[in-house]
C-alpha cells in the first residue's frame, strides 16, 4: 500500500563506517589479489588520485586546499611518489574515502559522492551522520496523520497524512499537500503539484525532518520530539515555513504526529479527515498537543 494510492482513494577503514558486506568484500579482495611491489602501489595511488581530481576544474586550487605543494601533488598523480601518513589522511578526509585508495582502485571503493551535499566530506560528520540509521524505534515507518494551523488563516487547522519509509540508510518522507491549502493560495491542485518529500534527521533529543515540494517550490522545517501517550504513537514540536517576514501569515507554528502504521482501513480512514478543520474537528489528542489557546513562543 502506497502512500499515492492512499492519496488518490482520499536510502582510513577504521575511521569509516562500513558496511558487513563491506568489510567482507575487503577480505575477499585481499585474499584474491597478488602481491604488489611499490611501483604498482604508487601507480594505484596515482591513478585513483587523477579520478577523484577529474571533478575539480583546477588542480593548482585543488593542491591548495588540501595543503599540498603543486610540484609534489604532481608527483602523487603521477604515481612517483606516496603521501606521508598524516597527508594521507587530510587527502582521504577530504575525498571522503580511506586508505584502501593506496591498494585498491577507485571504483570499488564505498565512498560518498562530493556531489551529495549529505555525504560530501565537508558536512558528512555533522549532518551527514545525522541521516543515516534513524532507529525504527526512534520514528518507525509507516504512515502518518499530522496537524498543525494554517500558516495563512489562523482560524483554521490543517490535517494531512504522510508516509516514512527506510531508503537504504536513510528515512525519507512523501506525502501531498492538502487541496484546500493550494487553493488557498492560489497554486494547482493536482497530485504532481501537491507532492512533498523530506529526509529524516535524528537529534539528540528528538526528530528533525526537511521537507520540499517539487523542484524546491516551497520547504519546511520540522523540529519533533515523542509525546508521552497510551500507545506511544505520538510526536509533538513545531514546523517552519520559509517564506520572507514580508510574507503575510505566520511562519512557525506546533506541529503534531500520529503514527497510524500500515492497516489499510486506518489509513483510509484517516484519508476522509485530511483538509482544513476547526478546532473543535481535531482529533481530541491532537487539540492536546497543539494547545490551540496558548500562543506559540
Amino acid at each position: 500500500m502506497t502512500l499515492l494510492r492512499v492519496e488518490r482513494a482520499q536510502e582510513d577503514w577504521q575511521n569509516y563506517p562500513h558496511s558487513r558486506k563491506s568489510k567482507q568484500k575487503h577480505r575477499d579482495y585481499q585474499m584474491a589479489r597478488p602481491s604488489q611491489s611499490p611501483a604498482q602501489l604508487r601507480g594505484m595511488f596515482g591513478e585513483n588520485l587523477r579520478k577523484l581530481s577529474r571533478k575539480y576544474p583546477s588542480i593548482s586550487e585543488l593542491a591548495r586546499q588540501l595543503g599540498i605543494n603543486r610540484t609534489q601533488f604532481n608527483r602523487y598523480l603521477s604515481g612517483e611518489s606516496f603521501p606521508r601518513p598524516d597527508v594521507l589522511a587530510r587527502m582521504c578526509d577530504f575525498f571522503g574515502v580511506d586508505a584502501r585508495v593506496l591498494l585498491e582502485p577507485v571504483d570499488d571503493l564505498d565512498t560518498g559522492s562530493t556531489d551529495d551535499p549529505i555525504a560530501n566530506p565537508y558536512l558528512r560528520d555533522f549532518v551527514g551522520m545525522a541521516t543515516q540509521g534513524v532507529p525504527e524505534e526512534a520514528f518507525p515507518s509507516g504512515f502518518y496523520r499530522f496537524s498543525r494551523r494554517s500558516f495563512l488563516n489562523a482560524d483554521v487547522f490543517v490535517v494531512g497524512l504522510l508516509q516514512v519509509r527506510r531508503d537504504g540508510k536513510h528515512t525519507v518522507l512523501r506525502g501531498f499537500e492538502t487541496k484546500d491549502a493550494m487553493r488557498l493560495q492560489g497554486l494547482p491542485t493536482d497530485l504532481r503539484a501537491r507532492e512533498f518529500r523530506g529526509l529524516v534527521m535524528q537529534q539528540e533529543k528528538g526528530i528533525t525532518i526537511l521537507a520540499a515540494r517539487r523542484n524546491a517550490m516551497t520547504g519546511s522545517f520540522n523540529y519533533l520530539s515523542r509525546a508521552a501517550s497510551f500507545q506511544n504513537n505520538y510526536w509533538a514540536g513545531y514546523v517552519t515555513r520559509t517564506v520572507p517576514e514580508t510574507e503575510n501569515g505566520m511562519r512557525v507554528t506546533r506541529l503534531a504526529y500520529e503514527h497510524l502504521g500500515h492497516d489499510r482501513g486506518v489509513v483510509l480512514a484517516a484519508a476522509r479527515s485530511t483538509g482544513f478543520r476547526t478546532e473543535s474537528e481535531l482529533e481530541p489528542f491532537h487539540r492536546r498537543l497543539l494547545r490551540p489557546d496558548r500562543e506559540f513562543s
